[in-house]
Formats: C-alpha cells, structure tokens, sequence
C-alpha cells in the first residue's frame, strides 16, 4: 500500500468514523452512564431542594415568570401565540409575558397592544438587531427570577409550563429545556425526514440528563435563572446554545424536560430547512468558538466530554466531507473499486439535488426526500463551516416562516 493510499483510507474512513461515533456511539455512551449512575443508586435527576407546588396547589406557591417572545413581522401568528401563551396552566398573577418587537414594519405592535390589559406589555426596539439582541434588550425589562424564552411561529402545550417550571426545584437546574415535537401535513410537505431527526435529537437529550446535563437547549422553548442572563451576549451568536454552556460557567447543570412539550411545525419545503439549518450550525460554530474554554476536560470534565461528542464531533463530519471525495481520488490507482463508490457518491449527490429543489406542488417520493434531507443537511453543514472560517457573522435574517 503506498503511502498516497493510506492518506486516502485516512481520508475517506474519517467522516464515516465521526459519523458512526456522533449518531451512534455516542447515544451508546450516554446509555452506559445512565445505568451505572442507577446501579450506583443516582438516576441523574432532579433531587428537589427547594419546594415547588404539586398538583393543585395555591397559585401563589408558583414562582413569578416573564415569558419573553422575540418577534419580527409576525402579524399573521402573533395574536394566536399570545392567545396559546395565555391558555397555559399557569397563575395569571404569576406569569408576565413580554412581546419584544424587533422593529417591526408590519401590524405586529398593533396586535400585541391590544393586549395590554392582560399582563402582556411590549416592547419595541427602534432598529432591527436580531433575535439575540432583542433577547439582550428584553432582560433590563425582566423582573422575574425565572425566565421563559419562546418563538412566535410554535405552540406550546397547555400543560406544559408548570413541568418546565418544575425543575427548577433542584438548585443544581440552571436551565430546563422543553421537548420539541415537529409537526405537519406529510401530504403537502417535502421535509417529513426532519420529524425522525427531531424525535432522534429529543432522546438524546433525554439520555444527557440522566447522566448530568444537555449540551443545548430547544430555542423554541426552553426556561432558565435569571443569573445566567448575559444581557450583553454577542447578538450574532445563538444564545439557546449558549444558555446550558453559562449556566455550566456558573456551576449550574441543564435538563430535558419531556413533559414540556411544544409543537413545532415542519417548514413546507426542504429548501426553506436548508437555509435554516446553515444559519442554526454557522451561529453553533462560532458560540463554541466563543466559549471553546467549556472545551477543557481539566476544568470542566464530563461537560467538556459531552459537549465535544454532541456538537464538535458531528461538526466535523461535515468538515471532512471535502476530503472524503479527496480521498476517494487518491485511492483509485491502487483499487479501481474506488471508482465505483465515487460514482455512487456522486449519484446520490444528483438524487439529493432533485430532492432539495422539488418546487411541484405534491412533495416528492419518500426516496428523494430522505436523499435530499441527507444530502441538504451534509451541504448545509459545509456551507456554515464555510461561513464560521470566513468569520462572516449574522445578527439579522429573514425569520423562518411556518405554516
């Protein structure tokens, strides 16, 4: 074997390994941990330290909350997530929410005003910034010990406040995150593949708490102490992301609560997903970036273990799919065989293509649709690395639209 052979082997073996290790061995770690913390007579979960009210307890034992939802010309579903927020099974006296309003241009203002006189105020920032940095505006307005950050585009469930709030009875919880669940018409959608990746996401999450704490919380709807605010957080990094990564800078662990459920739905089309999915991993790379101390396994042990499994490792397999084809180049002299897996390469490349650029009306067969997640989120991860290396930093975008 020449040496350019074993550069190739290197080449092409090094995603595959990363893959493997991301998706599935991982998860298998977490399972091994779980059982020997309950064998050792630990489950990982939270051990209440501070009373919380159960069942039909008094209204006032709840803990005051501001809820606080970003929005950016959300005329069209910001009177049905105020609406949503409002029927939660929460004390009304206990419960603020905050509308802040990233310069909006279209009726969103007018519609969130209306509700003024049932304990929702907003508040409106004079030029956009993003949604970090309303984030950043909204806590010199916060009041509250415990804070709920949601989207304006999801739905949280009836019964889903209170588990949330809950967790907060162990002192150890910095940040509690909810459990996302994608919905959608699958006979008009061409993204049904994101469901399986999203259910996929939530049980590791789950696994991750029982062994200590999640590397990141869902941005649609996720709760935390008002001491890991960072109100001056860099607008152009994500700060759901970075939220577990404080709270573990200031001793605090962070938890997957499954009975906290929202519902998020499927963008319609893979194209709008794609778009998504490069913005969500570019800002990922540059938060880890900014806080790569959280890294070090000396200082912060098992958490810098899990946060380099969880995001660093299945980062990189998006890096080193370049050179995977590199690879596959450099073995073709010594196995013609090569020749035959680049093809096949490039074909489900061709596949995946169809897939993330179907525009008919009907979504295209499950084939092509699974062929074109796959491939749309392997291409949206290169991109973003190419976007984090080139230093290119977005506070401000076109939200996504869902149905």
């Amino acid at each position: 074997m020449t040496p350019l052979s074993i550069v190739g082997l290197v080449l092409v073996a090094a995603p595959l390994g990363l893959l493997a290790y991301a998706y599935a061995g991982y998860p298998v770690v977490l399972m091994a941990l779980a059982a020997f913390k309950r064998a050792n007579g630990s489950r990982g979960e939270p051990t209440p330290s501070v009373a919380l009210p159960v069942g039909a307890a008094a209204d006032a034992e709840w803990p005051e909350i501001t809820i606080t939802v970003p929005a950016y010309n959300e005329e069209r579903s910001i009177g049905a997530t105020i609406e949503n927020l409002l029927a939660a099974d929460y004390p009304a006296a206990q419960r603020r929410i905050l509308v802040v309003s990233d310069a909006s241009s279209d009726g969103t203002d007018a519609i969130v005003s209306r509700y003024a006189d049932r304990n929702v105020e907003l508040l409106r920032l004079p030029a956009r910034g993003g949604k970090t940095a309303a984030e950043n505006a909204a806590a010199r307005h916060v009041r509250s010990g415990l804070i709920v950050n949601t989207d304006a585009s999801v739905r949280v469930r009836p019964d889903a406040l209170k588990p949330l709030v809950r967790a907060f009875a162990d002192a150890s919880v910095g940040v509690a995150s909810g459990r996302d669940v994608s919905t959608g018409d699958e006979a008009r959608e061409g993204n049904r593949a994101e469901s399986g990746y999203v259910g996929y996401e939530m049980w590791v999450r789950a696994l991750e708490t029982r062994v200590s704490s999640i590397i990141g919380a869902s941005g649609c709807f996720y709760a935390f102490r008002r001491e890991v605010y960072q109100p001056d957080f860099p607008a152009e990094l994500s700060r759901d992301f970075a939220s577990v990564l404080i709270a573990r800078e200031h001793g605090y662990r962070a938890v997957s609560v499954d009975d906290a459920v929202c519902l998020v739905p499927r963008t319609i089309s893979l194209q709008v997903e794609f778009r998504r999915k490069i913005r969500t991993m570019a800002r990922g790379l540059a938060t880890l970036w900014y806080k790569r101390a959280l890294l070090n396994p000396w200082h912060y042990g098992a958490f810098a273990f899990m946060l380099a499994s969880h995001k660093l490792v299945r980062w990189l397999f998006y890096a080193s799919l370049p050179l995977s084809v590199v690879g596959l180049v450099l073995l073709v002299p010594a196995y013609p065989a090569a020749v035959a897996v680049l093809i096949a390469a490039l074909a489900g490349i061709a596949v995946g293509t169809i897939g993330l650029r179907w525009s008919r009306p009907k979504p295209p067969p499950r084939v092509i649709a699974l062929a074109g997640f796959a491939w749309g989120s392997a291409l949206a991860g290169m991109l973003a690395w190419w976007e984090a290396l080139r230093g290119r930093r977005r506070a401000v975008w076109e939200p996504t639209r869902r149905p």
